[in-house]
């Protein structure tokens, strides 16, 4: 009886040991592989600065209504954002805040009326 019960309970350690092996493996390098794909996968296209609204401006990590409303104003009082960067001249956003922001945001070119204007 030994002798049957033997090989059946190494097997069953050795098959044991090497999916615990397996599974140690995975969980070390699951880590790498998820660092490595680009941040703005989940999100889809990036958020644009000078046509977001408040709400799609709180969507955004780390940002509240009132940081949201104030990008609203500054895009506003500034005539929109040329570059990214300037998100920083908004308060409550410095340089850190800017740096977990940057690949969730894009500034496209602004529409500039035609000289003469509309007939």
């Amino acid at each position: 009886m030994i002798t049957k019960v033997l090989p059946c309970l190494l097997t069953t350690v050795l098959l044991s040991g090497t999916v615990a092996h397996a599974a140690e493996q995975q969980s070390q390098t699951a880590p790498r592989a998820a660092a490595q794909q680009p941040q703005n996968t989940a999100r889809g296209p990036a958020l644009d600065l000078n046509s977001a609204s408040v709400t799609e401006l709180e969507s955004l990590p780390g940002i509240g209504r009132r940081t949201a409303e104030r990008i609203v104003e500054h895009r506003q009082k500034n005539g929109g954002f040329k570059k990214i960067e300037e998100l920083m001249n908004v308060k409550g956003i410095g340089e850190k805040s800017f740096l977990k922001l940057k690949p969730l945001i894009t500034v496209a070119p602004l529409k500039t009326e035609k000289a003469g204007g509309a007939r």
